[in-house]
């Protein structure tokens, strides 16, 4: 199967579908009602409000990009 996330938004009022693909040439597969064959995750969606700075405060990440807090990276002093 392929891994295929999508998102349905507020507004939408119809039937939601799982799309499927059985990318295996040699087997088929077979369903049956009950049979799970996806995951639905709810989320809360956030709206931002931008305000404008002239300058950011110092971090303790500071400017490591990246990567730079999965613990190989030197310690950001």
């Amino acid at each position: 199967m392929v891994n295929a996330p999508g998102t349905v938004d507020a507004g939408y009022r119809g039937e939601i579908s799982v799309t499927l693909l059985n990318t295996d040439q040699n087997h088929a597969i077979e369903l049956k009602r009950g049979d799970r064959i996806a995951q639905m995750v709810i989320q809360r969606v956030e709206y931002a409000q931008f305000v404008s700075v002239e300058e950011l405060s110092d971090t303790s990440r500071g400017t490591g990009g990246f990567g730079s807090t999965g613990g190989f990276a030197p310690a950001v002093s």
